[in-house]
C-alpha cells in the first residue's frame, strides 16, 4: 500500500448493494473470503429495497386492501372507508423498507464483510478510487464484482423533476393522491403504478408507444390485464408517443398518434417509466479495460466472468431480465467460482411477475415462443371462473395456461392471471428446471381447495383429461 491513511485492500470488492451485490458480499464472506462491500447510498439493498421491488409491493398491497373493500357488501360485511391517508401509508412503507436494508447491514456485517460508504471508480484492472465523504480512498483488489444495478431510461422532453414529472422513486413517496396522473410506458412499472394510484383516487391515463400492452405475451394474456385497466377507469392510449407537455395546473401532456393526430392529456403528475439502461456511468469501465455490449450492459459469460480475469460483473448492470431473483442467483454463482468452485448461470428458466390486478407471471417459453423455436405444441388452460377457491377469494379472473412439446410432452412454459400468480410460479419454474413432463404434474396430488389447483388442471387439460372444464 503506498498512499497511507487513506488506502485499503481487500480480497474481493464488490460495488454495489442491491439484491446481487449483498448476496454475493455475503456468500464471498461465508466462502471465508475478505470482502470490501462498496455502497454509493446510506442505506443498503439497492433500487429493489430502497425504491423498488419491495416499496411497490407495501403499495399494491394497500390499494388492493381499498378496493377490496368496495366489494365487501356482496359478503354481507360492511366497510366503511374514510379515506387514504397517503402521508400514513408512505411511512408504513418506508418502515418496511428500513427494516430490510437494516437487516442486509447486519447480515453482512455479522458474515464478515467490510462496508464503505462512497461512489467506486476503477483506476485500472486491479485498483478502485472510492469517493467517500472523508475524501478519496484507494482499494486495491484481487478480485471484484460489479454489481451496479440499472437507472431509469432518460425521455426526452420530460426531464423528472420530482415535481411535475416524477419516476417511480419520487411515485412511491408521494405525500398526497395526485388527482391527474399521466403514465408514460406501459411496461410492466407503468402499469403496476398505473394501477396502484387509480384505486387509491387517481384518475390515470397510460401512454405506451406499442399498439398493444405486453407484447411479448400471448393474445389471451393481453385481453385480460387490457380488459381490467379498462374496467378500473383508466383510459389506454396505445399506439402513441409522448411529445412533451405544457406545464401549469394542470400540466398538458401531449401525445401523437401514428396517424400524426394530437391529444392533450391533463395531468398534475407525469410518471415517466419507459425503461431502464445500465448504471456504469463514472465506473471507469475503460480504464479496467471491461467490454460492453452495444447498448452499454456489460459483457459476461455463464460464470458470470468479464472479459478481464478477476473481473465479474452481475445483475441489471449484465442485461437480460432486469429482476432481483436473476441478480441472487448470479450473486451465487460469481462467488462460488471466485472461491474456486465449479457453479454457473446454466438455469433453463427465469420466472417474472408483474403485480398489476390481476396478476401476471410466467416461467419458461410463450405459446409463440414455442412455435417459432419449432416445436409442435400442446396447450392447456384453466379459466379460474371455474376454481371454487378462486370463488370464494372473488378472484375469478384470469387463468393458467400451460404449454408442452406436443411429441414429448415436455413442459415449456407455464404462464398465469390470476390472484396469487406470483406465489404459483414457483412451482411451474421448478417443473421446467427440472424437465419434467404433464404426466409429473398431473399425478402430482395438490392441496384443495387452492389456487395452486389452477396448475395442475390446466395440466390435465393439456393431455385431454380435464374433469373440471371441458376437453377441447
Amino acid at each position: 500500500m503506498v498512499v497511507g491513511s487513506f488506502s485499503k485492500g481487500c480480497q474481493v470488492a464488490v460495488i454495489g448493494s442491491g439484491p446481487g451485490g449483498y448476496l454475493a458480499a455475503i456468500r464471498l464472506a461465508q466462502l471465508k473470503k475478505d470482502v470490501l462491500l462498496i455502497e454509493a447510498e446510506k442505506s443498503l439493498g439497492g433500487i429493489c429495497l430502497n425504491e423498488g421491488c419491495i416499496p411497490s409491493k407495501a403499495m399494491i398491497h394497500a390499494a388492493d386492501f381499498v378496493e377490496q373493500t368496495q366489494f365487501a357488501s356482496r359478503m354481507g360485511v360492511t366497510v366503511n372507508v374514510v379515506g387514504v391517508d397517503l402521508g400514513k401509508l408512505v411511512d408504513w412503507k418506508d418502515q418496511i423498507v428500513k427494516k430490510l436494508t437494516d437487516g442486509v447491514r447486519f447480515l453482512s456485517t455479522k458474515n464478515g464483510a467490510d462496508i464503505l460508504q462512497g461512489r467506486a471508480r476503477f483506476l485500472s484492472d486491479r485498483k478502485l478510487e472510492v469517493a467517500t465523504e472523508s475524501g478519496p480512498q484507494l482499494v486495491e483488489f484481487e478480485q471484484a464484482v460489479i454489481a451496479t444495478g440499472s437507472i431509469p431510461f432518460p425521455l426526452p422532453g420530460f426531464p423528472v423533476d420530482g415535481e411535475r414529472v416524477i419516476g417511480s422513486k419520487e411515485a412511491l413517496t408521494l405525500r398526497e393522491v395526485p388527482k391527474r396522473l399521466v403514465v408514460i410506458g406501459g411496461g410492466y412499472i407503468g402499469l403496476e403504478l398505473g394501477s396502484v394510484y387509480r384505486r387509491l383516487g387517481s384518475e390515470v391515463a397510460i401512454v405506451e408507444f406499442f399498439p398493444e400492452l405486453l407484447t411479448q405475451h400471448d393474445p389471451e394474456l393481453r385481453e385480460v390485464i387490457t380488459r381490467r385497466l379498462k374496467n378500473l377507469g383508466i383510459e389506454l392510449y396505445l399506439g402513441q408517443r409522448a411529445m412533451g407537455y405544457k406545464k401549469g395546473r394542470p400540466n398538458k401532456v401531449r401525445i401523437q398518434g401514428r396517424d400524426d393526430n394530437e391529444t392533450l392529456l391533463e395531468a398534475d403528475k407525469i410518471l415517466v417509466s419507459v425503461g431502464r439502461v445500465p448504471n456504469v456511468e463514472g465506473l471507469g469501465l475503460k480504464e479496467a479495460g471491461v467490454q460492453q455490449e452495444p447498448k452499454g450492459f456489460i459483457r459476461v459469460n455463464h460464470r458470470m466472468e468479464t472479459n478481464v480475469p478477476g473481473i465479474y460483473a452481475i445483475g441489471d448492470v449484465v442485461g437480460g431480465p432486469l429482476l432481483a431473483h436473476k441478480a441472487y442467483r448470479e450473486a451465487k454463482v460469481a462467488a462460488e467460482v471466485i472461491a474456486g468452485e465449479a457453479s454457473a448461470f446454466d438455469n433453463v428458466v427465469i420466472p417474472a411477475v408483474i403485480y398489476t390486478d390481476p396478476e401476471i407471471a410466467w416461467a419458461g417459453l410463450s405459446e409463440m415462443e414455442a412455435k417459432a423455436q419449432g416445436y409442435k405444441v400442446v396447450t392447456g388452460t384453466f379459466p379460474f371462473h371455474a376454481s371454487g377457491r378462486a370463488m370464494t377469494l372473488n378472484a375469478t379472473e384470469g387463468f393458467v395456461k400451460t404449454v408442452a412439446d406436443a411429441e414429448t410432452k415436455r413442459i415449456l412454459g407455464v404462464h398465469i392471471v390470476g390472484a396469487d400468480a406470483s406465489e404459483m410460479i414457483g412451482e411451474a419454474a421448478l417443473a421446467i428446471e427440472m424437465g419434467a413432463f404433464l404426466d409429473d404434474l398431473s399425478q402430482t396430488i395438490h392441496p384443495h381447495p387452492t389456487m395452486s389447483e389452477g396448475l395442475l388442471e390446466s395440466v390435465e387439460a393439456a393431455l385431454g383429461e380435464a374433469i373440471h372444464v371441458l376437453n377441447r
